[in-house]
């Protein structure tokens, strides 16, 4: 069996034949974004711009711009029966979680009542401590109902009696009514409460990557802070654009992130470029070859 107390690795390949190789109970927080099921394969264009008087589209100040077509990644984001896919990775890190771990699962409204259900039989619905609700209010807007503009992330712990909160080390975030609890409270601010509005990685962000789907850093600070402590082991299967790892790095903690995408590993393989410390399982990156 495989002894998963390691620092910071990147593996490409199937995550299950990997789950099954690590040490029960040695891993502290997993987080995993795994497909949503929405029946299309998932990409993004990726472009660049440079000033035009001919150019296809105005920025700021009225000035042109001529838009460069540079490529696309994308996920096929299909499966004939979603459960059966997630069933047996779900039991596996049950296994592997450490006694006072935690599972944080990411999904949108298409799966989760059925992701719920799994959940609670997998680990106990005792075991089911929220259902935090990530809004935002970008994108486009259907005027043929109510606009869908939230994820859902479920948080199981392995034991509800022995699990980690570092509830003193949040960010805290302002009152929406300050007026109401008085100067210093409204200075100090509120505790998150399970719907949390934090907006997409904006297309001229810093943190973008060009991988759809791709969360935004303080999401993921929020969980690992939350949910483990320094030095402890993060996992996330379902890697995509490596932010777990990102926050990890930033936070302390060591990670082991898992993605079968090649174009995940290309985006990693750019994100963690001169990071030291890292090992890479199954590709070659340009400090490796």
């Amino acid at each position: 069996m495989y002894n998963y107390r390691m620092y910071n690795h990147i593996y490409f390949g199937d995550n299950l034949p990997f789950l099954r190789e690590l040490q029960a109970e040695s891993v502290n927080l997993i987080y995993i974004d795994p497909p949503f099921n929405t029946g299309h394969t998932q990409s993004r264009m990726q472009i660049s711009t440079e000033r035009s008087i001919n150019g296809d589209r105005t920025g700021f100040a009225g000035q042109r711009y001529l838009t460069t077509k540079l490529g696309s990644r994308g996920y096929a984001d299909i499966f004939d029966d979603y459960l059966d896919f997630i069933t047996p990775r779900l039991e596996e890190s049950r296994r592997v979680l450490a006694a006072d771990g935690s599972l944080y699962f990411h999904i949108d409204y298409r799966e989760a009542h059925y992701v719920k259900i799994l959940l609670d039989a997998i680990f106990g619905r005792e075991c089911f401590l929220n259902e935090i609700i990530w809004a935002y209010d970008y994108g486009g807007r259907t005027k043929r109902k109510f606009p869908p503009k939230h994820d859902t992330i479920f948080w199981y712990a392995k034991d509800p009696g022995n699990y980690t909160f570092n509830v003193d080390a949040l960010d805290r975030i302002p009152y929406m009514a300050p007026g109401l609890v008085g100067k210093e409270k409204a200075a100090r601010g509120k505790l998150p409460t399970d719907v949390w509005w934090h907006t997409i990685v904006p297309t001229n962000s810093r943190e973008k990557t060009g991988y759809p789907t791709q969360k935004p850093m303080g999401i993921l600070r929020r969980i690992i802070t939350a949910s483990s402590n320094p030095g402890e082991q993060v996992l996330d299967f379902f890697a995509g654009s490596g932010t777990t790892g990102a926050a990890c790095l930033e936070l302390g903690r060591h990670f082991t992130l898992v993605d079968n995408n090649p174009q995940a590993l290309e985006v990693m393989a750019k994100r963690f470029d001169g990071v030291e410390g890292i090992e890479w399982h199954g590709w070659q990156t340009d400090s490796n070859r």
